[in-house]
């Protein structure tokens, strides 16, 4: 396949994937199996931190009034209910931190599974009928009486520790999915489904943020012989790069603003079932060698 075409292909497939409950890593890693793309070589390694890192800044973009406002309002909140410590901007770097650490602490396990589709398989057929279970009783709060926070700007000290707590199966094993483990942590603590995706959409920006220039940075400087990646070397190199970054982004930013849209009308069942049955392709498909 010409390099250039296979830009875009990787570009959107990290951009309708990034940002949906059913994880981007999986998808790189089954279209890499499907059809024989070697991303191993250190261009490529290279390649997928950076359009990743493309998708990454559609957030910036996105909520830039939701950010200039809690910026603003710092740190009493718009209700000024609020202080330094209970400050939504506050309460996402601290669930960031409860994650960042242990995800840190475990990155050599985290390494052996990327590389495992059977991890990954299982990962996303567990997260699928943990998903569905989660969105089926906890999406209607109303049947059951339970009071939800129903805004971002509500979100308590303990929901966004539990949240940061639970993100750290998405970064341990691959196919778990971040904004899946988030969303459903959330509604399982009492967030409505807009809540929930909104919190998870600020986490990533500083988790994913930290996770790719980490990755990067031990891509380049690999303490074990030659580094595992490398920057582009000539012109075609870095048209494939900035197709790549440039694809990610664009096709990031429809989906967060089209998924923002769904959710609040339709919820997360679909995006559920989808994981299963991708989930026990790939279990079939493994089982089959």
């Amino acid at each position: 396949m010409h390099d250039y075409l296979l830009s875009v292909l990787l570009g959107i497939v990290e951009g309708l994937t990034e940002f949906l409950p059913v994880s981007s890593t999986a998808h790189l890693r089954i279209t890499e199996a499907l059809l024989h793309i070697h991303l191993d070589d250190p261009f490529w390694k290279m390649y997928t931190i950076v359009i990743q890192l493309g998708a990454i800044l559609c957030l910036p973009i996105y909520f830039r009034s939701r950010i200039a406002r809690f910026l603003s309002t710092f740190p009493g909140g718009e209700r000024q209910d609020r202080t330094a410590l209970t400050h939504p901007l506050t309460l996402v770097m601290l669930a960031f931190v409860v994650t960042s650490i242990p995800a840190w602490l475990l990155h050599k396990k985290i390494g052996d599974n990327l590389e495992n589709m059977r991890v990954i398989g299982w990962a996303l057929l567990l997260g699928g009928i943990i998903m569905w279970i989660v969105d089926a009783y906890f999406g209607k709060p109303r049947s059951i009486g339970r009071h939800m926070t129903e805004r971002m700007e509500d979100v308590s000290v303990f929901q966004a520790i539990w949240i940061g707590i639970c993100q750290i199966a998405s970064a341990v094993f691959p196919g778990t999915s971040r904004s899946m483990s988030t969303i459903a942590a959330g509604q399982v603590s009492g967030m409505s489904r807009t809540a929930a995706l909104e919190f998870s959409f600020f986490v990533s920006l500083p988790t994913m943020l930290a996770a790719t220039v980490y990755t990067m940075w031990k891509t380049l400087h690999s303490k074990q012989g030659e580094p595992l990646g490398r920057m582009p070397v000539d012109a075609h190199e870095w048209i494939v790069l900035l197709i790549g970054f440039v694809i990610s982004f664009v096709v990031a930013l429809a989906v967060v603003a089209w998924f923002m849209n769904w959710v609040r009308r339709r919820g997360f069942t679909p995006f559920a079932i989808y994981r299963i049955v991708v989930g026990i392709a790939v279990l079939i498909w493994v089982m089959r060698g």
